[in-house]
């Protein structure tokens, strides 16, 4: 279930410059704007390298060269001390996004993976994790728009046409956002019912009747409350297999919670009571068993037995069953980014 989804909010325009009479402040807007493309060619690797990439090692890499092309970009441009003719206020604007974004690429995606470490463990926790992500991707996503307002500035200041049309690259990454958003909305739809299960699944390794009614009760909410939501979710594009794939696991989940739960329950509630009679008969000894005690007992070992045997067949069939589910509903995900998100 380990799948680091990540957002790249970088958004960066594709500039149409006509100011001729205006040639000094063209080529320092020009300068400046080599470097942030630089930057967005290394975010989109990194971009690319989340969805199409299954190697941990890959991902970091990029994203370390991320880190490092915001590095040497910050050095040039920091180099422009005196900005043009002593109007540094692009400049600077322009070094403030740099250096937010470096501290959220760099230090803020360690707490960021060990939050993800904990994720699984609870729907608060992952909902906390995605939260915390977006938080991070929509300070970097703030200060590129404030970069953006000085760009226009600078170019209104200087009389330079600027032509606001988003590059090839700008529509990789306004896609691949749209692709990873929708794909946390329905993972986390999923996600609730999942993590719902596997407190289930404790209960029935405890024993613990009480749990077991409670977590499947609480599953078949969550699963009918998935439902209903999956009914406003439209298809990505003409793509509906993450609504189907979701819609899927939620009527497994439900289907267990309503029919493979009370038969769970039903086999435990028997064995504890054999488990009763069998001390009482042991408590005794062979003269104060009755001849009805001893057939009772008898009796029940055999129903014990043929009751086990029924348990672990059912109980191998629904785990089966969950992690071909489970299976599916990864394989859809990855799939599912991988043929939208573009490639190179």
């Amino acid at each position: 279930m380990k799948k680091q989804w990540l957002y790249t909010l970088l958004f960066f325009v594709s500039i149409n410059l006509n100011a001729q009479e205006f040639k000094t402040p063209v080529d320092y807007l020009n300068y400046i704007g080599k470097e942030q493309e630089n930057i967005s060619r290394s975010m989109w690797k990194y971009t690319s390298a989340v969805a199409h990439s299954k190697s941990a090692r890959r991902i970091d890499n990029t994203r370390k060269l991320l880190v490092k092309s915001i590095q040497t970009a910050s050095k040039k441009i920091a180099a422009l001390k005196d900005g043009y003719k002593g109007d540094t206020e692009y400049r600077n604007q322009i070094l403030e996004y740099l250096s937010i974004s470096e501290k959220n690429i760099n230090e803020e995606y360690d707490k960021i993976i060990d939050m993800q470490e904990v994720a699984e463990q609870s729907y608060d926790a992952m909902e906390a994790y995605i939260m915390t992500r977006d938080l991070v991707n929509k300070k970097i996503d703030t200060e590129n728009e404030k970069a953006e307002l000085a760009q226009k500035n600078f170019c209104s200041k200087y009389n330079i046409t600027l032509s606001e049309n988003t590059s090839e690259l700008g529509k990789k990454i306004k896609i691949s956002n749209e692709v990873f958003a929708y794909h946390t909305e329905l993972y986390l739809i999923f996600f609730k019912a999942n993590v719902t299960d596997l407190y289930l699944s404790n209960a029935i390794e405890k024993n613990d009747i009480g749990g077991i009614q409670q977590n499947a009760a609480t599953l078949i909410q969550y699963a009918d409350e998935g439902l209903e939501k999956l009914k406003s979710i439209k298809p990505f594009g003409t793509d509906n297999s993450m609504v189907l794939i979701t819609k899927k696991a939620l009527e497994f989940y439900k289907e267990q919670g309503q029919q493979f739960v009370p038969k769970i329950v039903e086999f435990m509630m028997f064995n504890e009571k054999f488990e009763t009679a069998k001390k009482t008969l042991e408590s005794k000894s062979d003269k104060d068993r009755t001849k009805e005690e001893i057939d009772n007992y008898n009796n029940m070992v055999k129903q014990v037995n043929k009751e086990i045997d029924n348990y672990n067949k059912i109980n191998n069939t629904n785990f089966q069953e969950k992690n071909n589910i489970i299976n599916q509903w990864n394989t859809t995900g990855d799939n599912f980014i991988s043929s939208h998100v573009p490639i190179g």
